[in-house]
């Protein structure tokens, strides 16, 4: 077992695996110094014990099914040299046709694993692959993984000699599989590597890599106030060796500057070989600095090492980020941080750009956040499915509250193998986050398009599996199917995606179903969880009316007269306890052909490519953001052929001055941000119109040409 694991293992269970469970009580043997103390505060410095190697350059890559490829001495030679990430449906996944291809992809390497790593457990980590991976070295299967979106490992000792060069051959297929959640989505869904792949190698006296790709240490806040912060610290430890050890484990906990603030070890244990223990260390932290949303997102570390008490050496050492907070629901004053309350406002993310598909880089993660910054979210949803770490941890360092989702959309399997798969991409997101600050919430599900008993049993199951595996966080589901829809009764709380405005009724219908809901149902607490228009920049209407949602016109003028009269709705409401605008940025959905742009989906804020900021985020920044915003509207309308039109301004200013061609339009003031100039009329030819405005103390200007012809 220590070196071939089965596939139940592979998937990341304990199946044959003698665990046991050891706890350690009481307060933590040493903690922050009182007020006055003499006392240096001591410093810790996590020893790096593991080694970690990126596997994501020099692949070959070919698309289309090979017989025997994964043979060590195929000729791979013809194939495409590449690196992962990669997806090979980043364009015909967005050009519109619903045509692309689902189907099998072959990704080749050679991979010596240095010498000096011999007598080490070997692990190979893949990031993502969509949809189902199959992985072999050297011809020798090591398993299979079902899921497009979670993180797997392989053990791959017996497999990766140390110092000799293997094959590395790994089949992926993104081809429709009726027991894989999602069935189908409002989204492509491509195929690939498309997230990176990499090596660890530890001691066999470790922390487990295996817990359905965990980080083997969890962190459960027991209890977390202004005076004092109780974490159970569970270690997760297997012992490779052949024979037993004596195992001791110590949990460290230390702030941003590294100086502990916690500290304790566990008495001796006897872990068998080939056997699983898990250590839970009780460690209490005096006056924490809490994990406080946008204000002030503090994170310690919480470090495990795990040490052989016979040899007196420390054998592995895992870090994790420890954000201490506290949060509720309640049905009339919504979400509370803290004890606090905090108006969760912000957006839906999709993981996709252009040109490069979901095959998304570090840098381009970061520039989504720092956009997500910008606009001044509280609060995101990460939809449909589990995203790559580096978006749970940029959420944890800017303090943005995560609700983290699985993918089940749209349609079910009534089957014992749909059922158990999506249990398991429900365990991996859990498993695999448990210790991000950010994440609140935990979603079962999206738009269920049936209210049946099938779909009711499996919705049900899965928020149980949330009750089991995290009963400190909450788990919602995002609904479709109207306020009584039983699907909507198994989460602990449950949100509603309301397109008024876009798909039936008008856009100042929002307010007044919040209102009927929250009469009628007074206990019940409750989200949006979408709303939206699509828009193209290039496309404009001086206050058109609703376009079709399906034609190629997609005014980004009637995208912001939507989401004015939402947000204001929503504002006036807080026992809405979270809204997430759809979507933060345009993204691929194949089968749309729409606003102009085959194969998008346009209702995001920002373009595709990031390159244009729609005039709507400019409305959520101007509501949302402290930071100085003034931004004219139609700015990218600058070919007009009617003289008469209006000069609105998105503003966070008390007053707003306008001029058109230098001769003054006046001075508006407003209390909801939008500031407007009406019967305005152009003259022929270029047309400049300035505003200015003085906020905190600096004045600001912006600036558009319109040119009448």
């Amino acid at each position: 077992m220590n070196e071939l694991p089965s596939r139940r293992q592979l998937l990341g269970t304990a199946a044959g695996a003698a665990l046991a469970t050891f706890a350690v009580g009481g307060t933590a043997s040493a903690g922050t110094p009182a007020a006055g103390s003499d006392a240096a505060a001591a410093t810790y410095t996590p020893p790096a014990l593991r080694t970690w190697l990126s596997l994501n350059s020099g692949w070959r890559f070919h698309k289309g099914d090979v017989t025997n490829a994964q043979a060590p001495a195929f000729d791979d030679s013809s194939w495409t040299a590449l690196s992962v990430p990669h997806t090979w449906n980043a364009a015909d996944g967005a050009d519109g046709g619903g045509n692309y291809y689902r189907g099998v992809g072959w990704y080749r390497r050679r991979i010596t694993v240095p010498a000096e790593l011999a007598g080490k457990m070997l692990f190979l980590q893949f990031a993502g692959a969509n949809q189902v991976a199959d992985v072999w070295i050297d011809g020798t299967h090591l398993g299979q993984h079902q899921g497009g979106y979670s993180r797997f490992r392989f053990g791959a000792t017996a497999n990766l000699r140390p110092g000799r060069e293997s094959v590395l051959a790994v089949k992926v297929t993104n081809a429709d599989n009726p027991d894989i959640a999602p069935l189908s989505a409002d989204y492509t869904f491509q195929g690939g590597i498309y997230r990176n792949v990499s090596l660890y190698a530890v001691d066999k006296l470790a922390v487990r890599l295996l817990d359905y790709a965990g980080p083997g240490v969890y962190l459960r806040q027991r209890s977390v106030t202004a005076a004092s912060a109780t974490v159970d610290v569970r270690a997760t430890v297997f012992n490779n060796n052949a024979t037993s050890r004596s195992l001791v484990v110590r949990a460290v906990v230390t702030g941003a500057d590294g100086t502990i603030v916690a500290d304790r070890s566990s008495a001796p244990q006897t872990i068998g070989a080939n056997a699983g223990l898990d250590v839970v260390q009780t460690l209490t932290i005096a006056n924490p600095r809490r994990w406080n949303g946008l204000t002030d997102p503090y994170q310690y570390s919480a470090t495990v090492e795990i040490r052989d008490a016979a040899a007196g050496t420390v054998t592995d050492v895992v870090t994790e980020p420890l954000g201490l907070r506290s949060f509720s629901l309640d049905p009339a004053t919504g979400f509370s941080l803290n004890g606090s309350h905090l108006g969760l406002h912000g957006v839906n993310l999709h993981q996709d750009r252009a040109v490069e598909g979901w095959a998304v880089s570090d840098a381009d993660h970061t520039q989504d956040f720092a956009l997500i910054k910008e606009v001044g979210a509280t609060t995101v949803r990460m939809a449909h499915y589990q995203h790559d770490q580096k978006d749970y941890n940029l959420a944890d360092a800017l303090g943005v509250v995560v609700w983290a989702e699985i993918p089940l959309v749209n349609g079910t399997t009534n089957s014992a193998a749909f059922t158990a798969s999506t249990q398991n991409q429900l365990r991996e997101l859990i498993r695999q986050n448990y210790n991000h600050p950010s994440i609140a919430f935990w979603s079962i599900g999206n738009e269920q398009g049936k209210d049946d008993t099938p779909t009711n049993t499996l919705l049900a199951s899965l928020a149980a599996l949330v009750a089991s595996e995290d009963p400190d966080r909450i788990s919602t589901y995002a609904n479709n199917l109207g306020n009584d829809a039983t699907v909507a009764s198994h989460a602990d709380t449950t949100a509603y995606n309301k397109y008024f405005g876009w798909y039936g009724g008008s856009y100042n219908d929002l307010g007044p179903w919040a209102d009927s809901l929250h009469k009628a149902e007074p206990q019940r607490t409750f989200a949006v969880s979408e709303y939206g228009a699509g828009a193209n920049p290039a496309q404009h209407a001086l206050n058109p009316s609703q376009p079709s949602t399906g034609g190629s016109f997609h005014p980004e003028e009637y995208q912001s007269l939507l989401h004015e009269a939402s947000w204001k709705q929503l504002a006036a409401r807080p026992f809405v306890w979270g809204s997430f605008v759809w979507n933060m940025f345009d993204f691929a959905s194949d089968g749309r052909n729409e606003g102009g742009q085959p194969g998008i989906n346009d209702k995001g804020l920002v373009t595709r490519d990031r390159a244009t900021r729609k005039d709507s985020f400019y409305w959520y920044k101007a509501n949302w953001s402290a930071e100085p915003t003034l931004y004219l509207t139609s700015r990218r309308w600058t070919a007009r052929t009617d003289a008469a039109t209006e000069v609105k301004v998105y503003s966070n200013a008390a007053q707003v001055t306008a001029t058109l061609n230098g001769t003054s339009l006046g001075a508006k003031s407003s209390s909801d941000h939008i500031f407007k100039w009406t019967g305005v009329t152009l003259r022929k030819g270029a047309n400049t119109v300035t505003v200015t405005a003085s906020i905190g103390g600096t004045t600001h200007t912006d600036t558009v040409t319109w040119t009448l012809a």
